[in-house]
């Protein structure tokens, strides 16, 4: 998987709507929340002076599924299936 299939921008235009474009030139992009560069993550999401990597967008996620004490079948389904690829 190249980096720019790794990184995700998402840039605000005009109308206020997201716009999702690839990141080229293997820029580095770091992690708002770990710090870890997109080299060292599944995948990187840009955002307008912030970035957050697939690992900490999860580790939120579940955080805010176990902040009720119990996960749904789906919602475990899904921490599952990404820890395991980690």
């Amino acid at each position: 998987m190249s980096n720019d299939e790794k990184v995700v921008s998402l840039k605000r235009n005009k109308s206020h709507k997201a716009e999702e474009k690839s990141v080229k030139n293997n820029e580095l992009v770091y992690c708002s929340f770990c710090g870890r560069p997109n080299t060292q993550v599944v995948k990187m999401v840009k955002g307008p002076g912030v970035s957050i990597c697939s690992e900490c967008t999860m580790i939120a996620v579940q955080y805010l599924i176990l902040e009720d004490k119990m996960p749904t079948g789906e919602a475990q389904k899904i921490l599952d299936a990404f820890w395991s690829k980690v």
